[in-house]
């Protein structure tokens, strides 16, 4: 229960690289402001800090959130306070060649999806300089990039690996096919996909494969961008560049059936001395085969509840009224 103070933070083993970190991480693509109405970096530096201070070890970032922007914030906060963090941080997803496959525009021009060695190379060190840092703890490839080989990827990642500037590799947005051709290239420690609640499909092949391979599964969006946070009612209107505003999993509908799923587990919630998004968090890392559960906050309340529920543990009657509360509400959701 989550009054116990004396329950430490969950933590597991980044593949089988010898890292280990918080089994909830704190995700900084908010922080980065892009897609989610800006951001304010004073606030984002206290929910860093309230992360870690709750115990929490494991911060993911991106140079694609914000162009840089999440990344400098993360650097900025880390200072004094490395040495209780394992950083993780991403290539692949870039704007200063346009070289590879165009993925996306931003304002200020293309974005394409490219892991080539050249770009790599020069990736990580851009983001060892806006981090301020000598090493990156985990480096994942951000999208996979149809016109460079794995095998490039792989050798690339490696010898950066060997050479200090980074101590494991993961890979994200990947499909069965792609794991395979990472583990048959190299030392593969994790993958980093979306599963919540309501996506679920990871459980099929994905998560099975990278049992059987020693493969650690970070879960992103595990409140499903806010959706299972339990406070995006039916009123919630979304401004500006916030990505909900048109995305059908956000509709009316679909939040008024949330809602039932909500009140459904508030039984168990107060039982444990928990809200809502942290008995969902919870329930996300008590599936087998997901290894950690990535939870954003854009301040120190939201930090501070998310790293909580690494402290908290579910019983078997818990999971299973909360995954049949699932079934019950949260089938036929629009997008």
């Amino acid at each position: 229960m989550l009054d116990n103070s004396n329950t430490a933070q969950l933590t597991r083993p980044i593949g089988q690289s010898g890292i280990e970190a918080t089994a909830i991480g704190l995700g900084t693509w908010a922080i980065g402001g892009w897609m989610w109405g800006g951001t304010d970096e004073a606030r984002s530096i206290r929910a860093i800090h309230a992360a870690i201070d709750e115990g929490i070890t494991l911060i993911d970032t991106a140079p694609a959130y914000g162009q840089g922007l999440a990344e400098e914030i993360v650097g900025k906060a880390l200072k004094g306070r490395r040495d209780k963090v394992v950083l993780a941080t991403k290539c692949g997803l870039v704007w200063h060649t346009q070289k590879g496959n165009h993925f996306f525009d931003y304002d200020s021009g293309p974005v394409h999806r490219y892991l080539g060695r050249d770009a790599i190379i020069y990736e990580v060190e851009q983001s060892l300089k806006r981090l301020n840092v000598d090493v990156i703890d985990h480096y994942i490839t951000h999208w996979q990039d149809p016109t460079t080989s794995i095998h490039e990827t792989m050798e690339t990642l490696e010898a950066l690996k060997a050479q200090g500037k980074i101590r494991s590799i993961g890979a994200s947005n990947t499909s069965t096919d792609d794991v395979r051709a990472y583990l048959a290239a190299g030392q593969l420690d994790a993958v980093q996909e979306e599963y919540s609640m309501i996506k679920r499909d990871l459980e099929v092949e994905m998560l099975p494969l990278c049992r059987d391979a020693g493969v650690s599964v970070l879960s992103y969006s595990s409140l499903a961008l806010g959706l299972l946070g339990g406070r995006v009612g039916p009123d919630r209107v979304f401004q500006g560049d916030d990505l909900r505003k048109d995305n059908p999993r956000f509709s009316l509908a679909n939040r008024e059936k949330v809602e039932l799923l909500m009140k459904a587990i508030d039984p168990i919630a107060e039982t444990h001395n928990a809200t809502r998004a942290q008995i969902i968090i919870a329930w996300t890392l008590q599936q087998p085969g997901i290894t950690f559960s990535l939870c954003g906050a854009r301040d120190e309340v939201q930090a501070a509840e998310n790293a909580k529920a690494g402290r908290l543990r579910l019983t078997d009657a818990d999971l299973s009224a909360i995954s049949a509360a699932a079934a019950t509400h949260l089938t036929e959701l629009d997008g």
